[in-house]
C-alpha cells in the first residue's frame, strides 16, 4: 500500500463523514453527478458501494472518471481534492483572480503553508493571517459573488480543520473561533448558490466548533444562517426554530440578537402573526439602540442592513408603503462596497415588489 493511496483514501473518508453521507448515499451522487451517457456506464449500486468502501480502505485509488465525480459530489476542485499534501497547501490560500497580498504577506503565507504540514506551529501570527484572508475573502465575496469563492474556500474550511484537529497550546480557542467562522461563511458560499445540504452540514460544523471554545456569536451566527436556508425553502416555521435558538445561545453579541429578532420576526409575519411581530419589532429597534459597532464577525449587521430585515418584515404583513420607504432608505445608507453584491438583489426586488403593491 503506497503513501499516496493512503493519504487519498483517507481524505475522501474524511470529506465523506465531513459532509454526513453513508457510503450508500455517496454511491445514489455519484449516479445523480454523472452526465447521462456516464451513467449508463457506472456499475451498480452495491458494487459502488464496494467500490467506494476499497477506496476509504485505501485498496485502490480512483481513476479519471471516480475523481471527477467525487470532485463534483464534495463540491471540490478535482486537483485539489487528489493533489499531494504540498502541493495542496501551496496554493491553498490563493483565489484566483484576487490579490492575495492585500491581505497577506509572503511570509504570512509561508507561516500558513508550514501550519498546515505541521498544526502543532500554530501561533498568534497563524491566527493573525488567517483572520486577515477570512475577512478578505468575505469583502471579495461582496464584490464578485458566492459562486467564484466556493472551491477554494471548502478546501480551505477542510485544510485549517485539519490544523485545528492537531493544534494545542494557548493560542488554539483563538485558531478554533476563526476556523468556525471560516465553517460558516463555507456555509454561507453553499446556501447563496443553493446547495442547501451542504450549507447544513458546514453550519453543524461550525456549531460544534465555537461550542467547543465557548464562542457564542459564532455559535448564533451558524445557527442563524440556518434560518436564512429555511426562508429561500419558504419554511417560516423553520426560520422561527434557527432564529429563537440562536438568540437563546449564550455570550451572543447585540447586534447578532438585533438581526435574529428581526429573523424571527419574518417567519412569523408569514404565518400571519402581527401582534407577535409587532413585539418583536419594538424589540429589535431597543436593541438596536445600543448594538454599538458589530464585531468583525457580522460586519454587515448595521443600521442600513437591519433597515432593509425591518423593510421585508413589514411587507410580510402587507404594509407595502412603510416597506418600501424602509427598504429604500437601507438600500441608500449601505456601503460602497457591499451596495453591489448579489446578495443585496433579495432586498431591491423586494422594493420594486413593495412599490408596485403600495
Amino acid at each position: 500500500m503506497s503513501a499516496d493511496t493512503t493519504r487519498i483514501g483517507a481524505r475522501l473518508r474524511s470529506e465523506r463523514k465531513a459532509r454526513r453521507m453513508t457510503v450508500d448515499a455517496l454511491a445514489e451522487a455519484f449516479r445523480d453527478h454523472a452526465s447521462g451517457r456516464d451513467r449508463h456506464r457506472l456499475p451498480k449500486l452495491q458494487d459502488l458501494r464496494r467500490m467506494i468502501r476499497g477506496y476509504e480502505a485505501c485498496e485502490h485509488v480512483p481513476g479519471p472518471r471516480y475523481r471527477m465525480l467525487y470532485a463534483a459530489v464534495f463540491s471540490i476542485d478535482e486537483e485539489i481534492l487528489f493533489a499531494d499534501e504540498r502541493d495542496v497547501s501551496a496554493v491553498l490560500w490563493r483565489v484566483p483572480g484576487a490579490d492575495l497580498n492585500r491581505w497577506v504577506t509572503p511570509d504570512d503565507e509561508e507561516r500558513l503553508t508550514l501550519a498546515t504540514h505541521r498544526p502543532s506551529r500554530e501561533d498568534a501570527g497563524t491566527v493573525g493571517a488567517l483572520s486577515a484572508i477570512l475577512a478578505g475573502q468575505r469583502r471579495l465575496e461582496d464584490a464578485i459573488g458566492p459562486a467564484a469563492l466556493l472551491e477554494p474556500v471548502t478546501a480551505q474550511t477542510h485544510g485549517i480543520t485539519g490544523v485545528l484537529r492537531e493544534a494545542s497550546g494557548r493560542h488554539r480557542d483563538e485558531l478554533g473561533r476563526v476556523v468556525s467562522e471560516w465553517a460558516t461563511f463555507a456555509g454561507w458560499l453553499h446556501a447563496a448558490t443553493r446547495q442547501d445540504g451542504r450549507a447544513l452540514a458546514l453550519f453543524d460544523l461550525a456549531e460544534d466548533l465555537a461550542d467547543d471554545v465557548d464562542y457564542g456569536t459564532g455559535a448564533a451566527l451558524a445557527t442563524s444562517f440556518r434560518g436564512y436556508v429555511a426562508r429561500q425553502q419558504g419554511r417560516p416555521r423553520a426560520v422561527i426554530r434557527a432564529a429563537s435558538a440562536a438568540l437563546a445561545t449564550s455570550g451572543v453579541h447585540q447586534t447578532q440578537k438585533t438581526f435574529d429578532t428581526l429573523q424571527a420576526a419574518q417567519g412569523y409575519a408569514a404565518i400571519g402573526e402581527r401582534e407577535q411581530v409587532r413585539r418583536m419589532l419594538d424589540d429589535a429597534a431597543d436593541l438596536a439602540q445600543d448594538a454599538g459597532e458589530p464585531p468583525a464577525a457580522v460586519y454587515w449587521y448595521t443600521e442600513p442592513f437591519f433597515r432593509l430585515n425591518i423593510g421585508l418584515v413589514q411587507a410580510g404583513i402587507g404594509e407595502y408603503g412603510d416597506a418600501a420607504d424602509m427598504l429604500g432608505e437601507g438600500l441608500d445608507g449601505m456601503p460602497a462596497d457591499q451596495r453591489g453584491a448579489e446578495w443585496v438583489r433579495e432586498y431591491e426586488q423586494a422594493l420594486t415588489e413593495a412599490k408596485d403593491r403600495a
